[in-house]
């Protein structure tokens, strides 16, 4: 099967899951748990049977090594931008509840985990991707994997005003962001950040820096607009908003210098044998 048609695949696996989900009218918790057990098992069986490759081709191993990092760098360069906003006084916090906090994070991260972090790393750094990327050179497999994450939650709100028309609840239209979004914004920011990752993940081989960097952006960005438990802040400046991509910039960059370290100690090792 061409690696096009497997790519849409994988692509539309998602968005379905993730479709059903939001049209089964379901606590958060449960929609995350429908969204991961729908998405997970069929790119397994895409891969499995349809690309006949073993599950290992998707860098899906557990690595601590490779979690530990893509949290770090992503929280490091979370804590310059939205230190930096708060000094320059875009950003206004009030008292902190750090066990509210912590709690928050930890149910937030559940959630993401299932409805998205694994998901989405499975189908769209993982599936996607590696066909992508048999075809083409890796700039325009990470061009191509982009454009296609970008469309994904697009084409599950067609999904998600299906199942709600069928369970006969209602829903917002179809629409290419979600609902209380700025389109334009919220496409831009997507594409950054679906480039983001799959700087992440050829430079570590691993889908568990993607989701240690997905899991870490979720929560970072729901502390900075307000959403967080335990957490009052208060946006002074729209300015403060820019934090959002300035971080996702610096982890590019990071991982940039991360990448160019290892080839360089790689290249350097091999020399000397």
């Amino acid at each position: 099967m061409h690696p096009y048609i497997r790519a849409l695949l994988g692509t539309t696996v998602f968005a379905i899951a993730l479709g059903v989900a939001g049209g089964s009218g379901a606590n958060k918790l449960v929609a995350a748990l429908l969204c991961g057990g729908i998405a997970v098992p069929l790119i397994i069986v895409l891969c499995g049977r349809v690309d006949r490759r073993p599950l290992s081709d998707l860098d899906l191993r557990w690595s601590a090594r490779a979690f530990s990092l893509g949290f770090l760098v992503t929280a490091s360069s979370a804590t310059v931008t939205i230190g930096s906003a708060t000094a320059l006084g875009w950003l206004r916090w009030g008292p902190l509840d750090l066990p509210a906090l912590l709690g928050f994070l930890g149910a937030n991260a559940v959630i993401a985990f299932a409805l998205e972090a694994l998901p989405e790393e499975l189908a769209f750094r993982g599936y996607v991707f590696q066909n992508l990327r048999e075809r083409h050179k890796q700039r325009w497999a990470m061009a191509f994997t982009t454009a296609m994450f970008m469309a994904a939650p697009g084409l599950s709100t067609v999904v998600t005003a299906g199942v709600a028309a069928l369970l006969g609840k209602e829903s917002p239209p179809p629409s290419i962001a979600p609902v209380g979004e700025e389109p334009i914004s919220y496409l831009l920011l997507l594409g950054l950040f679906g480039y983001t990752l799959l700087v992440a993940r050829t430079t570590t081989g691993s889908l568990w820096t993607n989701i240690a960097l997905h899991l870490t952006f979720l929560s970072a960005n729901r502390i900075v607009l307000g959403r967080a438990t335990g957490a009052p802040v208060e946006i002074v400046a729209p300015e403060a908003l820019l934090a959002v991509p300035a971080y996702l910039l610096i982890t590019v960059a990071t991982f940039k210098v991360i990448a160019r370290y290892r080839s360089s100690t790689t290249s350097v090792a091999s020399l000397r044998k």
